[in-house]
């Protein structure tokens, strides 16, 4: 990136060409260690865009929180997610895909799609247009990039409480030193995704030197 900072540029030409509901479109939790992948789809009010919009990488945990209450108030939010059975069964690239089109039908019709990425998921019905570092170009995806990261950490928290002392609270699932110690030493959770490579050696490592 240069530095600048995401518009509404996308959607102004997408309107400009007939489109009336133009979704972005973005997931979270692609590397995380555990736990789902989560993806929201967003429809801006271009009458009522909150300041401030942006990947939500570049933003404090506080700031996103406020910008994902404010977007549930003023813009129309789907959220989709995909399981970690489904991650170690289809991939995680395919898993992100198919959270994006959960989070697209969660929303309702829509008339054209902003896809964070360079790949348009297989089974998306409406327009769809990719748009690489797409959360740091466009309101839309950014306001997707937001919804699907506070989603996903607060699934965390609540998976954290199930399952204490992996930091889940923290890291959200992510393979930090903290939790990949946690891993060693407590084990792999029915919420480790067994199709990574730090869990699926634990878990080879474990029968190994079972009796």
């Amino acid at each position: 990136m240069d530095g600048s900072l995401p518009d509404f540029a996308f959607e102004l030409r997408l309107a400009a060409l007939g489109a009336r509901r133009i979704a972005g479109v973005d997931e979270a939790g692609r590397g995380p260690l555990a736990g789902p992948v989560v993806a929201a789809a967003v429809v801006l009010d271009p009458r009522d865009i909150p300041d401030g919009l942006n990947d939500s990488k570049c933003l404090t945990a506080t700031r996103r929180q406020e910008l994902h209450d404010r977007l549930m108030v003023c813009a129309e939010v789907g959220v989709g997610q995909a399981s970690v059975a489904e991650i170690d069964e289809i991939n995680i690239l395919r898993a992100s895909h198919l959270a994006m089109i959960r989070a697209l039908a969660a929303l309702g019709e829509v008339c054209h799609a902003l896809i964070d990425g360079n790949m348009i998921p297989r089974g998306i019905t409406c327009r769809a247009e990719a748009v690489v570092k797409g959360d740091g170009r466009c309101f839309s995806i950014a306001a997707a990039s937001i919804v699907a990261k506070c989603v996903r950490d607060r699934i965390m928290v609540d998976l954290a409480q199930q399952c204490p002392g992996y930091g889940w609270e923290t890291n959200a699932g992510y393979a930090t030193p903290a939790h990949q110690v946690a891993l060693r030493n407590l084990g792999a959770t029915p919420h480790h995704r067994r199709s990574f490579a730090p869990v699926h050696n634990i878990l080879y490592q474990e029968k190994s030197v079972s009796p």
